[in-house]
């Protein structure tokens, strides 16, 4: 069989793209770049916020076109917006051939077989996979170490699109990171939905740290980073663990969301402004060099504009490397939903903007510091990378004056810097 993938949403998504692509190579079937000649084309779909639905609804029907036009044969459809609208995706798209749901990736060359509707519960439990390909470059690649999500945060449907948290076993995860290892991955990003809630299931406890040491104790992987914490399980063994070893990047990726007590207790974050900031303090107290990303939403029902303004003086006093906006959409299903004083379309667009143009002039005075300064840097080609204050296909990325080895790790000197556009200057060979 030959088959075509079409993988969209987040690193988590992808890596459940990799593992059951795997299989059915693992299997003699033939994996086509191009979706043309296809016997399956296969969409996995994200369904996390309206415009991921969109952008997957466009998928199918393009896929569909393609059916149509002869070229290519069947089309299944996986992943989260099966999760999300369930028998509703079978009637608004007729002519697919197969619908089915997460669980249905576990033995996908069964799934594939069959045709029409196939639901199934969320797998309890994570497995090794029996091996797993790479569709990022060589070099770096996404372990899942959990799934599934038991934070209930008000605006989210991750709870009842990818379950319960879900960890994986630590001896699985160290195998599979070997494997990368072996297989010349030189940057593994350690994600989940809360990475900071690592092992709570397993062991009675986070253990995220525990998970670090051992995995450092591999002197064949070389670098790790850390995406998805959560601020009030950022602990200060975690922190020192972090600044100890370079082979941990600096670098840490923890939502936010906003620092205004009322949105954050509407938003049932689990935490308050004051512990946001105590954790922010710690890690920059610990790690001295510790690179910060985050997202912020604005526009959440009843955020009135004291609550942005403090939001902005926190962007401002803060500084972090990178930082997402999101303007908030109504999720149906979730606990914001039905909140009342929804905010009007063009406040939160407003909101936005000045958000983004505080976060600018952020940068500006960063770039200005670490102009002349070296940070490690990543080739993700031989004229590009990234530093390590940017994680792959999230954060921006950064040019060479000069050709280098993909996949080096290297010290370079910063030589020009405007936003997120800067230029490094590699050693000399």
């Amino acid at each position: 069989m030959k088959f075509s993938l079409i993988s969209l949403g987040c690193p988590k998504n992808l890596t459940n793209s990799e593992e059951f692509s795997a299989r059915l190579i693992g299997k003699g079937h033939e994996l086509l770049l191009s979706p043309e000649g296809a016997d399956v084309l296969i969409i996995n779909t994200c369904g996390f916020i309206a415009s991921a639905v969109e952008e997957a609804q466009n998928a199918i029907r393009e896929a569909l076109e393609l059916k149509k036009q002869g070229l290519v044969k069947r089309v299944a459809v996986t992943g989260c917006l099966v999760e999300r609208y369930k028998e509703k995706i079978l009637q608004d798209f007729p002519d697919a051939d197969l619908i089915f749901s997460i669980a249905g990736q576990e033995n996908i060359e069964q799934t594939l077989n069959q045709s029409g509707l196939l639901l199934a519960p969320l797998p309890k439990t994570l497995y090794l996979p029996e091996y797993k390909m790479s569709l990022t470059a060589p070099h770096t690649a996404y372990l899942k170490v959990a799934d599934g999500c038991n934070n209930r945060c008000a605006y989210c449907t991750i709870p009842f699109l990818r379950g319960p948290y879900r960890s994986k076993p630590m001896e699985d995860i160290l195998r599979e990171a070997d494997l990368m290892a072996q297989n010349g991955v030189k940057e593994i990003s350690l994600i989940a939905q809360d990475t900071t809630s690592y092992g709570q299931d397993l062991y009675g406890k986070p253990s995220l740290t525990q998970l670090l040491k051992k995995l450092l104790d591999n002197r064949r992987i070389k670098r790790l980073r850390i995406m998805y914490g959560y601020p009030h399980r950022v602990s200060e063994e975690l922190a020192e663990l972090i600044a100890s070893t370079p082979r941990v990047f600096h670098y840490l990726d923890i939502p936010l969301q906003h620092i205004a007590d009322p949105v954050l207790k509407r938003m049932n974050r689990h935490c308050d402004g004051a512990q946001i900031r105590a954790t922010l303090n710690m890690l920059k107290k610990r790690v001295k060099d510790v690179s910060l990303r985050t997202n912020f939403i604005v526009g959440f029902p009843g955020e009135t504009e004291a609550d942005f303004q403090e939001l902005l003086r926190f962007v401002d006093e803060y500084e972090f490397d990178n930082l997402g906006v999101f303007e908030y959409f109504r999720e149906e299903g979730t606990a914001a939903h039905g909140l009342p004083e929804q905010i009007a379309p063009e406040t939160k667009q407003e909101r936005r903007l000045r958000l983004e143009e505080a976060q600018s002039r952020v940068i500006d005075r960063i770039n200005k510091r670490i102009l002349g300064t070296e940070v490690e840097a990543i080739a993700d080609g031989e004229t590009f990378g990234r530093t390590y204050k940017d994680a792959p296909d999230i954060d921006g990325q950064v040019t060479f004056t000069r050709p280098v080895k993909p996949g080096s790790i290297f010290k370079a000197r910063i030589v020009s810097a405007q936003g997120y556009k800067r230029t490094l200057q590699p050693p000399e060979k």
